[in-house]
């Protein structure tokens, strides 16, 4: 079904010239001719006048692949830029316009991507500029290496390479060389670039409807920036898969597009195509590093990753791969103020990875193992009652995770049961059971490191509050256990902001908090007392059924949907408090000898 994509525009016919004058308000460096609509031209704002002191540095082409190549237009890189409208070469009259504006004595070279009306454009400007006495050299950039070699002279067409070669330009231009070496150069880095790229959706022109060339779970080989057919439509791979064959078409021997071969240093881009998220060009990113160092033998200098080309809302990505000197080098570091030309990192790093730092109290943990084979006995109830806690939230995992499905986001019993498993493990290995006070924080530690979001800070709050309660005592009582949960509870409340009736855990435990703290003032046996707290933890979960949630995820949800269920933080917290009273009273009724 064909449907027209939603815009921030208004008229489509002045979106180039709008996005021009947005530039100018970002950029205060830049300027632009007064010549809107037919002439859309971005320049330095120290290089008009036409008498610009060095060579003047020259590209442009259709709009909609910002932020080429507008945003490349600053010190050390382009003089000007000439827009044309989207995906279409813009006019000679532009061209020359922006020759005029910044050529001086030292002439202009102009840096085209091969297509052929920017050929034809920008070649007739040329040579009319000639006839007015402009010194003029034009270079032709074709580093696509999607489709197979042609008869005849049209050659590859112009991608994302080309954002390189302005770099290396501009920087020899900067430097002061003449005209014709900095056209040398230039030629010469563009003999050395390939470039393909991959789509996952065709882009879409302002103002037209969209059509689905693709379809579902397909993607397109070897795309077209301006939204023509690439080289091949396949079924939709991983990313390993499509990296690997992605390079292998830019650094294939068969066609010989790159004078790259094992041993040789490349400069790497992976660029979005304008709908890409960054998170899947860095994944990109980081399979196409290792690839082109373990299968193809190469060693990479820089590494740029961003969206530097872009075809409007197409979703894709394309790889870059540039052969490496020192020259080459020297130039791409070359400082510019382009506004959206990147800084990369050099070859010269440290390692990537390096040892986590460890909490002190990690130091210690080596003497954990000998103190489990020596519990004593309090050490021992303590295991009992850890090990019935996360049992008991081990079996809720899908009980749970449908409870969040109601009234979040389907994940509670997933990351409890992570938290509860790492609890277990940990357990073998780290706690001091014999000390209360330094298991606890442990079980912090353990929950810090296996669960993630809301819920695992909240219970590494509860237990670093209920650790700093018991730290304390050599030997804690069941009033002090009481004391070390309603410290926990507060620290919670006070940091989440959650008090009871909020619909969240603290609804299961503040009420066992209080019933537990009155039924030992009452002087009822401690097993007894925390058998009744449990079942008033059990009863608070169950009420938040009837409450309106106040914070977290739940709060964003209708309240007729929250009347389905009862919040499932709410019936974890009272279900591992239920299975560690029970242990408790189970270790009560045991025969004193054990």
């Amino acid at each position: 079904m064909a449907f027209e994509a939603k815009r921030l525009m208004n008229d489509p016919k002045n979106a180039v010239t709008e996005y021009i004058e947005g530039l100018m308000d970002t950029y205060p460096g830049l300027q632009y001719l007064d010549g809107f609509p037919e002439v859309k031209v971005v320049l330095r704002a120290d290089a008009a006048g036409g008498n610009y002191s060095k060579v003047a540095v020259i590209s442009g082409g259709g709009s909609g692949h910002e932020p080429a190549h507008a945003g490349y237009v600053g010190e050390g890189m382009l003089t000007a830029a000439i827009c044309g409208d989207f995906f279409v070469s813009p006019s000679v009259d532009s061209i020359l316009a922006g020759i005029r504006a910044v050529t001086g004595p030292m002439g202009c070279l102009l840096i085209v991507t091969n297509y052929t009306g920017d050929r034809h454009n920008f070649g007739l400007a040329a040579e009319e500029a000639k006839s007015e006495g402009y010194k003029v050299e034009t270079l032709i950039v074709g580093d696509d290496c999607a489709l197979p070699p042609r008869r005849g002279i049209i050659g590859r067409r112009g991608l994302a390479g080309t954002i390189l070669i302005n770099k290396i330009a501009g920087a020899a231009a900067e430097a002061g060389l003449p005209l014709s070496d900095v056209a040398a150069e230039a030629k010469q880095a563009s003999e050395l670039v390939g470039t393909m790229g991959v789509a996952l959706s065709v882009c879409s022109l302002p103002g037209q409807n969209i059509f689905d060339r693709l379809g579902p779970r397909k993607m397109e080989l070897g795309l077209g920036i301006h939204g023509e057919p690439g080289a091949a439509v396949v079924d939709l791979q991983p990313v390993d898969a499509i990296v690997s064959h992605v390079l292998r078409e830019i650094l294939s021997t068969e066609t010989g597009y790159v004078p790259i071969k094992g041993g040789h240093a490349v400069i790497v881009m992976v660029n979005g195509l304008g709908s890409t998220p960054m998170l899947e060009l860095m994944i990109t990113c980081g399979k196409v590093v290792p690839r082109l160092q373990l299968y193809h033998g190469l060693a990479i200098d820089r590494v740029y990753t961003g969206s530097f080309m872009t075809s409007l809302d197409m979703s894709g990505f394309s790889i870059t791969i540039m052969k490496s000197d020192t020259k080459i080098l020297q130039r791409l570091d070359a400082p510019t103020k382009a506004p959206h030309w990147p800084v990369a990192v050099d070859g010269n790093r440290p390692p990537l990875k390096i040892p986590l730092p460890m909490p002190v109290s990690c130091v210690t943990k080596s003497k954990s193992i000998s103190q489990l084979r020596q519990l004593t006995p309090e050490g021992y109830n303590l295991k009992s009652v850890i090990e019935a806690a996360t049992k008991a939230i081990i079996k809720m995992k899908d009980e749970l995770n449908e409870l969040d499905d109601k009234v979040g986001d389907g994940d509670c019993g997933s990351t409890m049961h992570k938290g509860a498993m790492t609890i277990l493990e940990d357990m073998k290995i780290y706690y001091p059971l014999n000390d209360a006070a330094e298991t606890i924080n442990e079980i912090g530690l353990s929950i810090k490191k296996a669960m993630g979001g809301t819920s695992g800070i909240i219970y590494l709050l509860f237990c670093k509050a209920a650790y700093a309660q018991l730290k304390a005592s050599c030997h804690i009582t069941a009033n002090e256990w009481a004391e070390a949960l309603e410290a926990a509870i507060a620290a919670v409340s006070k940091y989440g902001g959650a008090t009871a009736g909020c619909r969240t855990l603290l609804d299961a435990l503040i009420p066992a908090s209080t019933v537990l703290k009155e039924r030992l003032v009452a002087g009822d046996d401690p097993s007894i007392a925390f058998i009744l707290s449990s079942e008033a933890a059990t009863a608070g979960a169950q009420s938040t059924q009837q409450m309106v949630a106040q914070v977290g995820r739940s709060s964003y949800v209708p309240v007729k949907t929250l009347e389905t269920a009862p919040d499932p933080g709410a019936v974890a917290a009272a279900s591992w408090y239920r299975a560690a009273a029970l242990a408790v009273q189970q270790i009560a009724h045991l025969p004193k000898e054990l």
